[in-house]
């Protein structure tokens, strides 16, 4: 299981890598354009300019999600709490939809019980993706992500 998450974080690097020359070679471009004489040359300068401080942007923020992400993971698993996920599964593996929705409902009684607690959100999320919902998924684990870098911030200041 190691193994696939050292790939995993491999892979997110040599994207990262790929994209960050990708937004050198456009502000290049961009800076080219930018020193013009004509106008539109200059927006179309200004607009590629926007364009790689807001990939690079999107590119940190995905990537502080995906590490924090693996921190919950790895400090649930050393507790032996990770999201299982039991029940009747279809012939491709996934929860059917009766399944999903108990694991649904325990995540969600989680949740009611420790709003402020990361882990319950990080279970939610789980059941989320079990049942279907990447959308919900995703900003249920950003939440969790947040609670996580909290409790950790608070933990280090009283330290």
């Amino acid at each position: 299981m190691k193994l696939m998450r050292n790939r995993g974080f491999l892979a997110a690097v040599a994207i990262t890598l790929i994209l960050a020359l990708y937004f050198v070679l456009i502000a290049n471009q961009a800076l080219l354009f930018l020193g013009s004489d004509e106008l539109v040359a200059k927006g179309i300068g200004a607009a590629l300019l926007f364009l790689p401080l807001l990939g690079a942007w999107y590119l940190v923020h995905e990537f502080r999600l995906g590490t924090t992400v693996q921190q919950m993971a790895d400090t649930l698993d050393s507790e032996g709490r990770l999201p299982i996920h039991d029940g009747e599964t279809t012939p491709s593996g996934k929860l059917t939809r009766e399944s999903a929705e108990a694991v649904f409902e325990v995540a969600s009684r989680q949740v009611e019980g420790s709003p402020e607690d990361w882990s319950a959100w990080f279970h939610l999320a789980y059941a989320y993706e079990a049942a279907g919902e990447r959308s919900q998924a995703r900003k249920t684990l950003r939440h969790a992500a947040d609670l996580f870098r909290a409790e950790r911030k608070a933990t280090r200041t009283d330290a």
